[in-house]
């Protein structure tokens, strides 16, 4: 009797378990479909995206190459390639080639267009700072002597403070803004601290060294 009873419960077992497989297997069948789906899609989408950031890269390089040229001309079809890279790029790509592109602009004399770009990288916070405030810093070295004093001071103030990596450069941009506006003792002070810094790059304690003597220091 024992078997009979094992025999029928194994029977029950079976049966309850073809049922179940029956009303569960299309959500079974989806779910496996879902993660080999899934498992494909991310391996395309790695191909593609290494595919794209392969090709952004060597049109960088191209833009760089271009770069290479004397005339305003060169700097000008340069600066239209960097645009060209910045409009299909992530946001990395896109502020190096953003930046890359101003810095042509000026060149070719299109200064007003690169200054308008290096606002638009200073102002974009998806960009990271350390770029963002090298944005800052080219505006600021190029509108020196056409821009309000106010206002170059003003963006060039924040970049003067420790621990900022463009401290010596800004700081140095500092020094000639106060030249400019005829506050030679602030200049003095600005570069005799600069030549005393041994965390600023060599040339620019250099310059600063020139500078002083200029100022009679």
């Amino acid at each position: 009797m024992v078997d009979i009873f094992d025999e029928v419960e194994d029977d029950l077992r079976a049966d309850r378990a073809r049922r179940l497989l029956t009303h569960y297997a299309p959500a079974l069948i989806a779910a496996v479909l879902l993660v080999v789906a899934a498992a494909g899609g991310w391996r395309a989408w790695l191909w593609y995206d290494g595919k794209r950031t392969a090709e952004l890269a060597a049109g960088y390089l191209a833009a760089m190459k271009v770069a290479e040229g004397k005339t305003q001309a060169d700097h000008a079809a340069a600066a239209a390639d960097f645009a060209a890279v910045a409009a299909k790029a992530g946001p990395g790509y896109r502020t190096l080639a953003r930046l890359s592109e101003a810095g042509q602009k000026a060149d070719s004399g299109d200064l007003a267009g690169a200054s308008a770009i290096w606002d638009e990288v200073a102002a974009d916070t998806s960009a990271d700072r350390l770029l963002r405030d090298l944005a800052t810093l080219q505006w600021a070295l190029h509108e020196l002597d056409t821009a309000d004093p106010a206002i170059v001071q003003a963006r060039l103030a924040p970049l003067t403070i420790a621990p900022n990596p463009w401290r010596p450069l800004a700081s140095e941009a500092m020094a000639m803004l106060q030249i400019r506006q005829g506050k030679t003792d602030d200049a003095r002070a600005t570069l005799k601290a600069l030549t005393q810094d041994i965390s600023a790059p060599e040339g620019v304690r250099h310059r600063a060294e020139g500078l002083l003597e200029r100022l009679g220091s």
